[in-house]
């Protein structure tokens, strides 16, 4: 199993009904982890590469309902300490 992350801009709230297919994307076969930053509208995917693609999950979200803008780069964790610079000598 490969897993891989994916990161997505959503343009708009998504709404009762599409946080719900959310909820149950984690049943889908080779999906992992669903994270949603309602801050950065954004949603993290991580799911099984031998079994997904990005372009498939993407789909996935369109027909959950989510208005799905952009695929973003990945970006590190918030909840991973960032690294810090070397101390300048």
């Amino acid at each position: 199993m490969t897993t891989v992350e994916v990161l997505f801009r959503y343009e708009r709230h998504p709404s009762e009904a599409a946080m719900i297919a959310l909820g149950n994307m984690s049943e889908i076969y080779g999906i992992r982890r669903v994270t949603i930053n309602e801050a950065w509208q954004t949603i993290r995917i991580e799911y099984d590469a031998t079994r997904l693609n990005a372009a498939t999950v993407g789909q996935l979200l369109r027909r959950a309902g989510i208005s799905v803008s952009e695929e973003l780069p990945p970006l590190p964790q918030l909840d991973q300490p960032a690294s810090q610079p070397a101390p300048a000598k």
